[in-house]
């Protein structure tokens, strides 16, 4: 997938460059890799380590911790997606028996399912799963921390069971279920549930002296759905193409759309730096720009991936060390530093190649109440409804082939426009989720809600 460097500025690929050799030698990893994508293809890979000699390329495997939760949350939605189950069904339903059967598959999937964050000591991460053979040694006798569907609170158990539910349904073993319907297709064929030469090994870096330890490399057994999978740069930058993009062969680009919405209520630290969980994905936002992805760990591994769909830019950061470098902020400014640099070049405009003469014709100023409102005709087939004043309620429409329209985003998202008429086929007015649209500030011909003064308009008396 990797195309030729140059297809970056000079200057771009050493700002790019010199970020990772900053994170790397500031975080004193003994290896850190990155690649960067463009308009859906990688136009850059770097790496930096303390061994002499040539690098880590796309190639070399490390291990991306929980960015293994984002590919167990897309076989569930395959699952969603072929009618085998709704994301509002109880676990119970699909998978009894588990004492946790209470949390919908959406609430497991956006971490609000009220269960621990890890399973019963000793520590899972680096200890052999087969001391948790079933899901009771994985959840434990009390697997419930707080109250199902109302807080956010992130749950590696909680991914345990979702992998455990595509096992069910599939009658497969995890891996095998996302090797045959996500790798595969995708082409992510050195992304595994074992490590694959050549990969990285794992290092703990000492707080207060430059000297180093192995980490083990421990099969996480039951709670591989959580954590377990190596890969590569070169595959996660397809990954991340596929979630920004969809492929119709995975997951539509509504279903992976649908990944990336928030899913989970923040708490106020979380609304404060700018964060929120998905299904399977984050969000953040970082110097004004909004990123989806997720990052990962392990011990001896640091994991980071991130995209701009504004911006149709995305970076994977990689590294070998328990702590040290935020990739998560490497992988944004890596993000930041291409799109700045090297801004998106949009598509020519043309004009539509067909218009709905009736759909033209509300096309202009409306007004609800007496805030002003433009009704635009958008290149999809769709309509937009945006406040003159830039501020305020703002929704993307699509026909819904009735000569109704529903909201796709913002506050009016799911709510329902139609066009009122009057006896005679003129235009009354619209009304959107019961809110009266007229084209002049209540306009007396038009039945607005509560009536409008028979005097009208008038100065101070």
């Amino acid at each position: 997938m990797t195309t030729s460097q140059e297809e970056l500025l000079p200057a771009t690929r050493r700002a790019l460059l010199h970020r990772i050799a900053v994170a790397q030698a500031e975080g004193r990893a003994p290896s850190l890799v990155a690649a960067v994508v463009r308009d859906g293809r990688t136009v850059w890979h770097g790496s930096r380590t303390s061994v002499d000699g040539h690098g880590p390329d796309e190639n070399v495997q490390y291990r991306i911790g929980s960015i293994t939760k984002t590919f167990t949350a897309v076989l569930v939605l395959r699952l969603r997606d072929e009618g085998l189950l709704d994301l509002g069904d109880p676990l119970e339903k699909h998978l009894p028996g588990t004492g946790a059967g209470e949390a919908t598959i959406a609430e497991l999937l956006a971490h609000t399912g009220g269960l621990a964050a890890e399973s019963p000591a000793p520590w899972w991460e680096r200890t052999p799963g087969t001391l948790r053979p079933e899901l009771s040694d994985v959840l434990g006798e009390q697997p419930l921390r707080h109250p199902v569907g109302r807080r956010f609170h992130y749950s590696n158990t909680g991914y345990t069971l979702l992998g455990a539910l595509v096992e069910e349904v599939r009658g497969a073993p995890w891996e095998d279920v996302l090797r045959r319907e996500v790798l595969e297709p995708l082409g992510l064929h050195r992304t595994s549930g074992r490590p694959q030469a050549p990969h990285a090994g794992g290092w703990a870096v000492h707080p207060w002296a430059d000297v180093m330890l192995p980490e083990p490399v421990e099969d996480l057994g039951r709670m591989a759905p959580a954590g377990q999978l190596w890969s590569t740069t070169g595959d996660l930058a397809r990954f991340a193409v596929f979630l920004s993009r969809g492929d119709d062969r995975v997951l539509s680009a509504e279903s992976v759309q649908e990944m990336r919405r928030p899913a989970a209520p923040p708490s106020a630290v979380d609304v404060a730096d700018g964060y929120a969980y998905c299904l399977g994905l984050e969000t953040r936002h970082h110097d004004g720009r909004l990123l989806v992805g997720h990052t990962g760990s392990l011990p001896g591994f640091l994991a980071g991936l991130f995209f701009s769909v504004e911006d149709d830019v995305a970076a994977v950061v990689l590294a070998n060390c328990t702590s040290g470098p935020q990739l998560s902020a490497v992988a944004a400014d890596l993000v930041g530093t291409v799109a700045e640099a090297e801004p998106r070049i949009p598509e020519p405009w043309r004009p539509l190649p067909d218009v709905d003469r009736a759909v033209l014709d509300l096309a202009g100023q409306w007004y609800w109440g007496t805030q002003g409102y433009a009704l635009r005709l958008t290149a999809d087939g769709g309509v937009s409804l945006e406040p003159l004043s830039g501020k305020g309620r703002r929704s993307r429409l699509r026909p819904n082939g009735d000569g109704t329209w529903t909201g796709l985003d913002g506050y009016y998202t799911g709510e329902i426009l139609r066009v009122v008429r009057r006896p005679d086929g003129s235009v009354s007015h619209l009304d959107l989720g019961s809110f009266v649209f007229t084209r002049q500030p209540y306009d007396e011909a038009a039945p607005v809600p509560g009536g409008v003064d028979p005097e009208g308009w008038r100065g101070l008396p």
